[in-house]
């Protein structure tokens, strides 16, 4: 089993800058892409961030150039420090990752999922 635990969010203002962590636990071999994604109220679940384990990123365009997903290989750990956070920042957020035990692969590991708020 493979597990994912956020942390980090919350209640921010306007202009305010948040930074999520999650760490995956469990047995693993290696881990691939690892990502962030959030769900608005009403809103289908979308693409935050996503990283390689080479480093490799990609943003969502909302996003670009306020938030940067980082990760720590030996920590199993994917971070994500946003940034200039207005109120269409405001969902839930998840944790992806992409995970090879030592006897299958996990493609489609999820967090619990971390609420932010952005509100004045």
């Amino acid at each position: 089993q493979v597990q994912l635990v956020e942390s980090g969010g919350g209640f921010v203002q306007p202009g305010g800058s948040l930074r999520l962590i999650c760490a995956a636990s469990g047995s693993i071999f290696r881990i691939n892409a690892m990502g962030w994604y959030r769900q608005a109220p009403g809103k289908q679940r979308e693409l935050v961030a996503v990283i390689t384990s080479g480093g490799s990123t990609n943003y969502a365009d909302p996003v670009k150039g306020r938030f940067t997903i980082s990760r720590d290989n030996a920590k199993n750990t994917v971070y994500l420090q946003m940034n200039s956070l207005d109120h269409e920042d405001t969902a839930v957020y998840y944790c992806n990752a992409d995970v090879l035990s030592i006897n299958r692969r996990y493609p489609a590991v999820w967090g619990q999922g971390t609420l932010i708020t952005v509100s004045s």
